[in-house]
């Protein structure tokens, strides 16, 4: 079983795609669930990655995460106010993991990376399979932004959240870009 990160609570919130989660620690954000099926299916899938105190239920989040969830709900909407700056907890990430998620945060809305050059950026120029595998388990989707982030030769890659291609796709689209065109 997949080791779940410690969280101070969560909580599920709409957006313009469907309904969110995000669980929060006292340094920031520790994971952000993309819709899934219905708001119950989205809360059992965030569950599935946190552990709260007690395993309470869906919290009151403090000024600072329901700040980033406000510009989350404006990004889901096309709003190009930017994710960066909302204070992440990456603790229990890995030290790798984690230079790529900085990395990731530095590429410009309705901007596409290859995996190669995300490694490049995130000071390993042959780790792009490393950067895959990080990305594939990014815990916050969309303010890292693993949607801009593509394969060698134009590919779309892949993208673990709901939806897979589709979703990476549509929250492009809502950045201006689009993935490359396969032939």
């Amino acid at each position: 079983m997949k080791k779940r990160r410690a969280a101070e609570g969560y909580v599920i919130f709409a957006t313009a795609i469907g309904p969110c989660g995000v669980a929060w620690s006292s340094r920031g954000l520790v994971s952000l669930q993309l819709p899934e099926a219905s708001e119950e299916a989205t809360r059992a899938r965030l569950r599935e990655r946190i552990t709260l105190p007690d395993d309470g239920g869906s919290t009151t989040p403090p000024r600072a995460v329901r700040a980033a969830i406000e510009r989350i709900i404006r990004h889901l909407t096309g709003d190009d106010g930017g994710l960066d700056g909302i204070d992440l907890d990456l603790e229990d990430v890995p030290p790798f993991h984690r230079k790529v998620y900085e990395a990731a945060r530095r590429i410009t809305r309705g901007t596409i990376r290859s995996y190669g050059d995300l490694a490049s950026d995130a000071g390993s120029p042959q780790g792009a399979r490393a950067v895959g595998q990080a990305m594939a388990t990014n815990p916050l989707p969309i303010v890292v932004p693993c949607h801009r982030v593509i394969a060698a030769g134009g590919k779309p890659g892949g993208f673990t959240s709901p939806g897979g291609l589709d979703t990476k796709a549509r929250l492009l689209a809502l950045e201006g870009a689009s993935l490359p065109r396969q032939k």
